[in-house]
């Protein structure tokens, strides 16, 4: 096997430099297999370039070690007498072992190192991406992608040269990624026929991600049956139907016998489902996990299932009660490999939201939290916005109150699942810091409890890796990103109520874009006062769906947090908030202070200039560039438009259009 280099693409966490302490050494690998095969063929390649050797006596030694309580994925890894050791459970563990040692670079090979069991939180730890064939007419050849075109396909055909799609394997399994969706979850004609006449192109793909541990699942139809079989019905509980999906896929894992499973969106936003036959989400996910069942694979089922169609004049319909409403009273009927894959929040990957109460509603479901690393509402990759922070809050979110289980340890059978950032672009993901967030989501998929800020140095440390004086570096890119989050969140929708956005790409302000459609994302703004009554008293009832203590203190007006206010309760604009400032004012006061601190980030990355490769800080200032110009005009939009609806002028005077 050859390691996968690519001369025009940024290599991301994993530069040659990165792998400099392991090159160095003298390294034994134990262990047969292909993925044993990846890791010593990582290792010479990495002793050729370091001066490092494959035989003894060992620096380090990386092993299979199966015994009792070590799973596949599961490494120890010790240092003593020195010499540092990773004894792994499986093939799988080495990888992921060999991988910790990267990261760890020269402290890896200091002092002593007590046995440390490394184990993955969850066991499942996905990326979804919308990418199409066919360039679709209004969202391109990737959806919500904003990272140029599909690494997968161009134009209607699959790439030649697969190498990229290896290295992508590679960034995936060094960040601890095990599972990928390749095409849509909006599977149109083209995608559609994956699945059968178009096969191969599955198998290839999953050829090229195989050395790297990474298993290939497909977004599917939920008609496929008619559109592909010629049945006149997708009825999930038809003979002919359940039939149809077996013998298929019998078909796919003759073909690719490590194949994960299927991803479907139905009865969602146009896409078909169940609904049409008088059957529940149970039944149709149930149809396709008997299919798999046979090969130990699993149906990723979307839970984002709402009315679309809603009347903006009915304040009683709430899409934030869609999934809950839909998906709770099936709690217990879906089968053991169908996993209900469910929006971290109730609306939509928005940059503030609070935690769906559907994890919390589905005792007897496998469940997996799905995550947006494509920036679709948090820049479009054109802003920084480090995702870490915003993940780690949710993922560390306890339903029950301070003695129940984290929304993390109620993922750890159904997995962590996220629309993936990645493009044909030569910095994978468009803007060179994003690629931050998707190395933060396989560290904290695999470790919940990480540090976010943690995670963030060890992006800049491996990504970073050839760069002489790195501290002032990594001291400046922390300084820019760790907060960015916030810095987002204070120039763009305030305290929780989300959208405002431009309909359609969703970028850019645009206060009523969604106001008075069918989309049912409203923030209600009127002369008197702005938000959404979500409450049981006089609302529409949405903090019912939380157990307490969130049921009461989301009901409360004194006791829900401030950052969540507007998504819960409509409010007056002089309604004080706990630092003693009133709605109104907090808007102005968090919108010039946001687009000031965009302004920041633009000024301490020019500090930077001569610390990075010069065609990068390019990049990465024209970015910012139109990150302060965009962060200025939802400034002045935002405010513009509360300053006229309410009519209270800012305190401080500064100028409001």
């Amino acid at each position: 096997m050859t390691i996968p280099e690519l001369d025009d693409v940024h290599p991301a966490w994993l530069p040659p430099e990165a792998f400099r302490a392991v090159g160095s050494r003298r390294t034994l690998v134990a262990g047969d297999g292909t993925l044993a095969d990846t890791v010593r063929a990582e290792v010479a390649h990495a002793c050729a370039r370091h001066g490092g050797a494959l035989d003894g006596p060992h620096d380090l030694v990386i092993t299979l070690s199966p015994q009792e309580g070590l799973g596949d994925e599961d490494f120890v890894l010790s240092r003593q007498d020195g010499v540092t050791t990773v004894a792994a459970g499986g093939q799988a563990g080495l990888l992921y072992g060999f991988f910790a040692v990267v990261r760890l670079g020269e402290a890896a090979f200091e002092g002593e190192r007590a046995a440390e069991h490394h184990r993955p939180a969850l066991r499942r730890r996905m990326l979804d991406h919308w990418d199409n064939i066919d360039v679709h007419p209004v969202m391109g050849q990737v959806e919500r992608g904003y990272a140029g075109g599909s690494i997968f396909w161009r134009d209607g055909v699959p790439h030649d040269d697969l190498t990229r799609v290896r290295a992508y394997g590679r960034l995936l399994a060094a960040s601890g990624v095990n599972a990928v969706a390749i095409n849509n979850v909006n599977v149109h004609a083209t995608e559609a026929r994956l699945l059968t006449d178009r096969l191969g192109e599955v198998a290839a793909i999953a050829g090229a991600l195989r050395p790297y541990g990474i298993r290939v699942h497909l977004s599917v139809n939920f008609a496929s049956p008619i559109a592909l079989g010629g049945l006149p019905t997708a009825d999930p509980l038809d003979a002919g139907v359940r039939e149809w999906w077996a013998r298929t896929t019998e078909r796919v894992y003759a073909a690719i016998p490590d194949f994960g499973g299927y991803v479907v969106k139905a009865d969602s936003e146009g896409q078909p489902g169940p609904f049409a036959y008088g059957r529940s989400h149970a039944d149709g996910a149930n149809t396709l996990a008997d299919a798999l069942a046979p090969y130990e694979g699993v149906v990723h089922w979307r839970a984002f299932v709402y009315d679309h169609r809603q009347d903006w004049r009915d304040r009683s319909t709430d899409r934030a009660r869609a999934a809950h409403d839909h998906f709770a009273p099936l709690d217990g009927r879906f089968r053991d490999n169908a996993i209900l894959q469910v929006k971290y929040g109730p609306m939509d990957f928005q940059v503030r939201e609070p935690v769906s109460p559907v994890i919390a509603a589905m005792p007897g479901t496998r469940l997996a939290v799905e995550f947006q690393v494509t920036q679709e509402y948090t820049g479009q990759q054109r802003h920084v916005c480090y995702l870490g922070p915003l993940w780690s809050e949710v993922l560390g979110f306890r339903p029950w109150g301070p003695d129940g289980a984290t929304v993390a340890g109620l993922a750890v059978n159904g997995g962590l699942v996220a629309v993936s950032n990645v493009g044909d672009d030569p910095y994978w993901t468009g803007h060179p810091l994003a690629q931050a967030n998707l190395y933060a989501f396989g560290r904290l998929a695999w470790a919940p409890d990480l540090d976010p800020g943690a995670v963030l140095d060890e992006w800049i440390g491996l990504t970073f890796a050839a760069t002489g004086d790195r501290e002032p570096l990594r001291r400046a890119l922390r300084e820019l990103m760790d907060g960015s989050w916030h810095t987002y969140e204070r120039y763009t929708a305030p305290l929780g109520v989300g959208f405002m956005v431009r309909p359609g790409h969703h970028y850019g302000p645009d206060v009523d874009g969604y106001e008075y459609t069918p989309w049912g994302t409203y923030h209600f703004a009127d002369r008197d006062g702005v938000g959404v009554d979500r409450t049981r008293a006089s609302g529409t009832g949405f903090t019912g769906q939380y157990p307490r203590p969130w049921s009461e203190v989301y009901e409360s007006l004194a006791d829900c947090p401030d950052e969540l206010l507007l998504f819960f309760h409509h409010v007056p604009y002089e309604h004080v908030l706990r630092d003693g400032t009133t709605v109104i004012q907090h808007i102005y006061d968090t919108h010039f202070a946001g687009a000031e601190q965009a302004a920041g980030l633009r000024e301490k990355w020019e500090k930077i200039d001569g610390l990075v490769a010069p065609d990068l800080h390019a990049r990465v200032r024209e970015r910012l560039d139109e990150q302060v110009r965009s962060a200025e005009e939802w400034r002045d939009q935002v405010n513009t438009y509360f300053l006229r609806k309410s009519g209270v002028p800012d305190a401080h005077g500064r100028r409001i259009h």
